[in-house]
């Protein structure tokens, strides 16, 4: 390129320095060591209210074990996509276990939660149906959508009321319908009113398809997720979870039917073009849904909503708003989009690390901190968290 050439990716600059000037440029912070409650971020230590390591399970010691020994026995990749030469007797083991943890008949192991939902979504519908979703799916139900080519139609967060205005107005589509709804929205921490969407999938003959990644291992029996939380067997006909979250590890599942299953096998294109997880990565999930099961584990979760009705009971007596939050994940709204990143800036430099989250991911205007609690926070550190989100709160004439 000549010294006197026109840089056709000039506009990126443009776009960063805006983001400066906005106070909403943030650079990736760089975790030195593991995934703890108090962790080492860029040279700092600090109480580690970012992570959705929900469980603690990053550091577990059976999940290490399973991971070492698979390695030995199956070496350190699948070398190949699943399709051909890369499914393992680990990975069919693990669809197994995961479709007998969440009782239905199948499941299928997705590179991510993104590409799960993306390539489910993508891989059922086309242009001819019609998808109605929640205005706050993640970004993945929602590229998902936009790649099926399927018509959009979007209800009012959480409005039962709304869905149904917009079902009877589709009534006769002629193609498939899709109902889709996270099970807990990952920005605001609420869950979704599952019985009433089910029950107007039932009536207005829509497909009933739920993303429960921060429910997984966090609601229902042993972290089953909200389909269980809620009462919703048989109601569900595709369930998506994660195994980046609570199970400690990295990737995504769809459950369901069989037939189900089989079709992703075939059609579900992140899942054919995608080489299969690594055998150490299989392992550790199947150790973890193992934990999940056991007494260790429903003592894990009980941990995680005791930590979190603390954090959460202390926060609103300083005068914070939480918003709508049933989960251990945390908004501390503030608005403003460059004082949220202060915000966050300031508690960082004084030992606490909670990302600030802004417009494109929450709407202009709705900017907060996320916080998420872990079952392996200590006590002390949440009580030292909130003293110091209150200093700097006040700092900032947050409260």
């Amino acid at each position: 390129m000549s010294s006197t050439a026109i840089n056709p990716l000039h506009f990126l600059h443009d776009q960063l320095e805006e983001l400066e000037a906005k106070g909403q440029h943030s650079r990736l912070r760089v975790l030195e060591g593991e995934q703890k409650p108090v962790a080492h971020f860029d040279g700092r230590e600090v109480i580690n209210l970012s992570s959705n390591n929900y469980l603690g399970l990053t550091t577990h010691k059976a999940l290490r074990r399973a991971a070492i020994e698979a390695i030995r026995t199956h070496g350190v990749g699948a070398g190949a996509v699943r399709t051909i030469a890369g499914t393992m007797d680990l990975h069919m083991a693990l669809e197994e276990q995961i479709a007998k943890f969440k009782g239905t008949e199948a499941a299928v192991v997705f590179q991510s939660g993104f590409t799960a939902n993306a390539g489910t979504v993508a891989a059922i519908l086309g242009k001819d149906d019609l998808i109605l979703s929640d205005e706050l799916n993640h970004a993945s139900i929602i590229d998902g959508c936009r790649l099926s080519r399927a018509g959009i139609r979007v209800f009012k967060h959480r409005d039962v009321a709304d869905c149904e205005r917009l079902c009877k107005e589709t009534e006769n589509w002629p193609g498939r319908k899709l109902l889709i709804t996270d099970g807990v929205f990952s920005m605001e921490g609420d869950i979704a009113p599952l019985p009433a969407l089910c029950g107007l999938a039932e009536k207005y003959n829509c497909i009933m398809m739920v993303d429960d990644a921060h429910a997984s291992g966090v609601l229902g029996r042993n972290g089953r997720g909200t389909v269980d939380h809620l009462g919703c067997h048989g109601w569900v006909h595709i369930q998506v979870g994660t195994l980046s979250k609570a199970i400690g590890a990295m990737g995504g599942y769809v459950c369901g039917s069989r037939e189900l299953v089989d079709y992703l096998y075939h059609r579900a294109r992140p899942f054919l073009f995608s080489t299969g997880h690594p055998p150490s990565v299989v392992a550790t999930c199947q150790a973890a849904f193992r934990l999940l099961d056991s007494p260790e584990g429903e003592r894990l979760i009980k941990k995680l909503w005791s930590n979190t009705k603390l954090f959460q009971r202390r926060l609103k007596k300083l005068g914070f708003s939480t918003g709508t939050s049933e989960t251990p994940i945390t908004p501390i709204h503030v608005g403003e989009a460059a004082k949220a990143f202060e915000f966050s800036r300031r508690l960082y430099e004084t030992g606490v690390y909670i990302p600030a989250v802004g417009f494109p991911t929450v709407p202009e205007g709705k900017a907060r901190l996320r916080a998420i609690v872990t079952a392996t926070h200590k006590r002390a550190d949440l009580e030292k968290a909130c003293e110091t989100i209150a200093n700097t709160g006040r700092e900032l004439g947050l409260v």
